[in-house]
């Protein structure tokens, strides 16, 4: 998991440096995040206490409510910032595509990347969804749509059979892509063999 909350650490910075709809984070507050993320991410949100994630970055009572308000609007930062991290590293993918079905392809592709790393942040964090209480299971919606607005754009510009609908197509198929984890094994196809076979499914171009 080092590798993905690192990521986090510096995608948080460089957006705080960006100015890109985040606060100024010091690098004690970037630790507080990256330790919050491994421990959210290995035991989820109600396992995870204030009092782990102050041991694990050396600070303890009131110091710790110095960096964060309380568990809750961690763990929405958190998963907002992971799922930023994904939503970024598809709009890269598919920057230089312009085919619209060759875009959803890379799209999938590098979603499936995401999903499948068992050092990911975002799938553990988007799989502890039931567990949060239900004022913060709002806020996380609110992230979730906006990322599913990238796969909006997508589904909208391919020529699709005017039978389907585009809403359905959109919500299955990223229905499947998040459920592909639960029954992935290394061994015959690849992440990337899978989300090409998923596509080939998905693909109905109008007549």
């Amino acid at each position: 998991m080092a590798v993905q909350t690192k990521a986090l650490r510096k995608s948080a910075k460089d957006r705080s440096v960006k100015g890109a709809g985040t606060d100024e984070l010091t690098d004690r507050h970037l630790e507080v995040l990256e330790a919050a993320g491994a421990l959210f991410a290995e035991r989820g949100f109600a396992a995870t206490s204030i009092r782990d994630i102050g041991e694990k970055v050396g600070l303890l009572g009131g110091s710790l409510y110095h960096y964060i308000k309380s568990k809750e609007a961690l763990f929405v930062k958190v998963h907002d910032m992971a799922l930023q991290m994904g939503e970024d590293r598809i709009r890269s993918a598919i920057e230089d595509v312009d085919d619209p079905w060759k875009r959803l392809e890379v799209a999938c592709i590098t979603m499936l990347d995401i999903q499948l790393d068992p050092n990911s942040l975002t799938l553990p964090l988007m799989n502890d969804f039931q567990s949060v209480p239900p004022a913060v299971r709002e806020k996380l919606i609110l992230k979730r749509d906006a990322f599913e607005a990238l796969f909006t754009e997508l589904v909208n510009a391919l020529p699709l059979d005017p039978a389907l609908d585009r809403s359905v197509y959109r919500l299955l198929l990223l229905t499947l892509l998040n459920k592909v984890a639960g029954w992935y094994r290394e061994g015959r196809l690849s992440p990337e063999d899978i989300a090409r076979q998923i596509v080939a499914i998905f693909h109905h171009p109008a007549q």
